[in-house]
C-alpha cells in the first residue's frame, strides 16, 4: 500500500508540474511600423472622337467623344482640348475645335463612355482656293486637363 500511496503523490506532482508549465509565458512589449508606396501615375484616359465626313469649306460638324479608362481607379476628364492636323498639303489651320469641358469621371475599367458635351468642328472659308483639302483626312488629337 505504500507503494501504491507514493505512485498516487508521484503523479499528483507530475500533473501539477505539467499544469503550471502549460500557463507560462513571458510577458513584453511590441512596436514597429510599416510602409508602402501609393501608385506612380493616376493613370490614363483614352480620348476618341468621332465626325461625319464630307466637310466642305464654311461648313461645320458636330464631334463626339468617347473615353477609355484601363486603369484600376476611377479617372477624371476635365477640358478636352484639340489639335488638328491634315493629310497632304491642306492647312490644317483653316480647321479648328474649340475647348470643351467635360468634367466627367470615367470609372476604372470603363470603355467606350459618351462624353456629355460634344465639340464642333469647323472648317474656315477662306478667301483662297481651297482645292488642297479636296479628300483630305483631318485627325484630332485629343488632351484633357
Amino acid at each position: 500500500m505504500r507503494n501504491k500511496k507514493r505512485i498516487i503523490l508521484a503523479g499528483v506532482a507530475v500533473a501539477v508540474i505539467g499544469a503550471g508549465s502549460a500557463f507560462a509565458y513571458w510577458s513584453t512589449t511590441g512596436s514597429g511600423t510599416g510602409s508602402g508606396t501609393t501608385a506612380a501615375s493616376n493613370g490614363t484616359v483614352v480620348l476618341h472622337a468621332s465626325f461625319a465626313n464630307g466637310l466642305t469649306p464654311g461648313g461645320s460638324t458636330p464631334v463626339s467623344f468617347t473615353a477609355d479608362n484601363a486603369g484600376s481607379s476611377s479617372l477624371q476628364v476635365g477640358t478636352v482640348t484639340t489639335v488638328v492636323t491634315a493629310s497632304g498639303t491642306c492647312d490644317a489651320s483653316w480647321f479648328s475645335v474649340a475647348p470643351v469641358a467635360e468634367n466627367q469621371t470615367i470609372a476604372a475599367g470603363a470603355s467606350g463612355v459618351a462624353l456629355a458635351n460634344g465639340g464642333t468642328l469647323t472648317f474656315t472659308d477662306a478667301p483662297v482656293n481651297q482645292d488642297a483639302c479636296k479628300s483630305a483626312t483631318i485627325t484630332l488629337t485629343l488632351s484633357s486637363n
